[in-house]
């Protein structure tokens, strides 16, 4: 039996995340296989990024969170919802950063700094981190990824892999964002305590 150090597990990001990659089962081979559908999915990011736009634009509940001013964004701030259209600057910075974020996860190692800048994604969302006036509410947030893990099955489903492959592939990225997952809504435990 494995001892867990529970305190930890809330103090130190990477004792936290090596105890869900190892709990969920997301190892090298899982790694090697988000790795791996990197060419495959690298041209596809626009389109999932604009799918996801897509989405979150049929829903005032979504769509309001883009309002305040994001963290690095120095143009013009919309007004309200009325000025706030896909063509909007914001729009175009966040896009921007939602297609890095995809990159990230199939490029980058799974390391410290990967599991630093997957739990930055969470807190970012907070007022916690980045700008203050951005508080995205949890359900947002679930909803948001489940429609991302969702958009990335039927990406993956839509790749024509062999069998053996897609189903490592499936899994491999259905783990990552279980892991993803925890690392956003650990952001949110304070507020549920209140």
């Amino acid at each position: 039996m494995t001892r867990v150090d529970e305190p930890r597990l809330e103090a130190d990001l990477g004792y936290r995340f090596e105890y869900l990659a190892g709990f969920i089962g997301f190892g090298p081979d899982d790694v090697a296989a988000v790795h791996a559908a990197a060419p495959l999915l690298a041209p596809l990011v626009p389109a999932l990024v604009d799918a996801v736009y897509d989405k979150l634009h049929t829903y005032d509940a979504t769509w309001r969170h883009f309002l305040p001013r994001q963290h690095g964004y120095a143009g013009e701030v919309p007004a309200d919802l009325a000025h706030l259209g896909m063509d909007h600057p914001q729009i175009a910075f966040r896009k921007h950063h939602l297609g890095r974020y995809l990159v990230n996860l199939v490029t980058k190692p799974y390391d410290g700094k990967m599991a630093a800048y997957l739990d930055m994604v969470g807190k970012m969302h907070t007022p916690k981190a980045g700008s203050p006036d951005l508080d995205v509410p949890l359900v947002q947030m679930n909803a948001l990824l489940g429609f991302v893990a969702d958009a990335l099955t039927a990406t993956i489903l839509g790749l024509n892999l062999p069998r053996e492959a897609e189903a490592k592939t499936l899994r491999a990225f259905g783990k990552l964002l279980w892991v993803q997952n925890d690392l956003i809504t650990r952001h949110y435990q304070d507020r549920a305590a209140a």
